[in-house]
């Protein structure tokens, strides 16, 4: 798999709060406002679209993002993302993936491809 891999599975380079911040676009800040809020029932006022990547390291995160218990585990173990992880059932992620159909499918490509 290609481009930033989230700690949960998702792809934080295609993930449009990335990219509104990466491209310093308003329009989509406002575009990816209403998509979290109408699939997602998260409200994050457009001028908080800022997010530089779950990965990074004293950048800028979604709040939610920020307290992700998944991102803090994967950190605290030393973890690039969970599918490194040896835990076979994993709470945190099974809710997670419940949530986010999408993670939890980049999540297993890339167990897959780790083998």
């Amino acid at each position: 798999m290609s481009g930033m891999i989230a700690y949960c599975g998702l792809v934080c380079s295609s993930c449009p709060s990335f990219l509104a911040t990466k491209n310093n676009d308003d329009a989509a800040r406002e575009k990816t406002a209403a998509y979290l809020a109408g699939k997602f029932g998260l409200y994050v006022k457009p001028e908080d679209i800022n997010c530089d990547g779950c990965l990074t390291e004293g950048g800028r995160l979604l709040d939610f993002c920020r307290s992700c218990e998944i991102k803090k585990c994967c950190s605290a173990r030393g973890l690039e993302n969970c599918a490194r992880c040896d835990q076979q059932q994993c709470e945190k992620l099974i809710k997670f993936h419940e949530f986010s159909p999408e993670a939890k499918a980049c999540f297993y490509a890339l167990k897959k491809e780790l083998g």
